[in-house]
């Protein structure tokens, strides 16, 4: 009986912390293959997040193919066939009733995960499963003790996926914390970048022209990237809905100096 463990996750991106963990486990003889269940579209997050589900597949082929253990490391696209949003429980269910006279389950988890794990669907069947826990750095796994083995030797990473994105989305070096060809697939794509999530944006304010989270954060992405004329636009915007508004108000303001400071010789002629 092969023994196969399931590494869910959304993989937005995948990062070289996703496969060391990958790695260590194989390393361990914990079991006999990895798993990388890739989360259409976790029920915990918004859809809004996430990267194209196949942009995320073919990004997690590529990290897998790259590893220590390219035949015994592979991503799964288990969770596209079944209903969305992802359940665990379900996806166990489907496994188990097609594949469970080949394999015996376990789960790889993050510690933070556990935490809010008495939430999730059927979550005592859930546990019915062997669960293997890597923990988060500065943060201590506490709940179902007994019932989970916490892998307290496990390699640990100073970034998450979320901090991949936000330092894409600010036009930050991101290549030490992703497979080569992974951060080049990035690149091609423009996933998360500053212009990709602009243009995402301007669709969202044409459907809702108040919305002020929406036209703030268009407005510090266009601050981000020097267009200056775009974010006073946008910073006026929000006040005009919100006068009080610190934040637009301050960034309205930082513009503004930067565009006299730039264009002096026409305000001061």
């Amino acid at each position: 009986m092969k023994r196969e463990m399931l590494y869910f996750g959304s993989f937005n991106p995948i990062h070289k912390g996703h496969i060391a963990l990958a790695e260590y486990v194989l390393d361990r003889g914990l079991c006999d293959e990895v798993a990388l269940v890739v989360s259409p579209r976790s029920p915990y997050k918004e859809a809004g997040e996430l990267a194209p589900e196949l942009d995320r597949f073919e990004m997690a082929e590529i990290a897998c193919r790259n590893s220590k253990h390219p035949e015994r490391i592979k991503p799964s696209v288990v969770e596209f066939l079944l209903p969305k949003p992802s359940y665990t429980i379900d996806t166990l269910r489907y496994l188990q009733k097609n594949f469970g006279s080949e394999m015996d389950f376990s789960i790889l988890m993050g510690g933070d995960q556990i935490a809010g794990l008495s939430g999730w669907k059927e979550y005592e069947k859930v546990l019915e499963y062997p669960i293997y826990v890597y923990p988060r750095r500065g943060q201590a796994t506490v709940g179902f003790e007994g019932r989970i083995t916490v892998l307290g030797d496990a390699p640990l990473q100073d970034f998450a996926a979320t901090d991949i994105r936000a330092c894409i989305a600010r036009g930050e070096d991101v290549s030490a914390m992703l497979d080569p060809e992974v951060f080049e697939y990035i690149r091609k794509k423009g996933l998360w970048s500053p212009a990709t999530r602009i243009a995402e944006l301007t669709a969202r304010i044409a459907a809702r022209p108040g919305d002020v989270e929406l036209l703030l954060e268009r407005g510090r992405l266009h601050y981000r990237m020097g267009e200056w004329g775009p974010a006073l636009n946008d910073f006026n915007a929000v006040l005009r809905t919100d006068a009080a508004h610190v934040e637009a108000q301050q960034f309205a303001q930082m513009v503004q100096e930067i565009l006299e400071f730039r264009y002096k010789d026409i305000y001061n002629p």
